[in-house]
């Protein structure tokens, strides 16, 4: 299957933009101080463990499409050269 490059930029950028996200989110989900995911005890909480499976889980998933848009855009390159 071959995909445009107007395609393949976006699933690229798409995948970036999921990445950064994410990662963020994560990191904020580490250092929240509201008492969210984190008990008085410092224990994580059911709030903490849900929303870290939800940010490796669409991790994960930013890193396919982004992999899968790199992929088209360079042979889309590729096909371009030659």
């Amino acid at each position: 299957m071959k995909l445009s490059r107007p395609v393949s930029v976006f699933l690229l950028a798409f995948g970036v933009w999921s990445v950064f996200i994410w990662t963020t989110f994560v990191k904020n989900l580490f250092e929240d101080v509201s008492g969210l995911a984190f008990d008085t005890a410092g224990d994580p909480t059911g709030y903490f463990w849900v929303h870290l499976t939800l940010a490796i889980t669409s991790f994960g998933l930013g890193v396919a499409v982004g992999v899968i848009g790199l992929r088209g855009a360079l042979a889309g390159r590729r096909a371009n050269r030659g």
